[in-house]
């Protein structure tokens, strides 16, 4: 993990931000052809407005290595997969 300014940079945390424009998700959903009734429910939330919004996934074990100082991952991991050991 890195403090670098004012970003946060972790390798193997993802993240993303939710679409919340209604217009955009409808012509989304037409594009990759799937059925609009199936995210009728989701396109109610986002029909009146909403508020802009993202999140972040980082993992116990991420967390764990970093509070720790640990170089890998997998030092956090009890029973850790490894190509010589199944």
């Amino acid at each position: 993990m890195l403090l670098s300014g004012s970003s946060l940079q972790c390798a193997g945390a993802g993240g993303g931000q939710r679409e919340d424009d209604y217009k955009t998700l409808r012509e989304k959903i037409k594009a990759h052809k799937l059925d609009e009734k199936s995210f009728e429910w989701y396109l109610d939330l986002r029909r009146y407005g909403s508020v802009p919004h993202s999140g972040f996934g980082l993992g116990i074990e991420r967390t764990v290595a970093w509070i720790c100082g640990l170089n890998h991952v997998r030092e956090t991991i009890p029973f850790p997969r490894l190509m010589d050991r199944i």
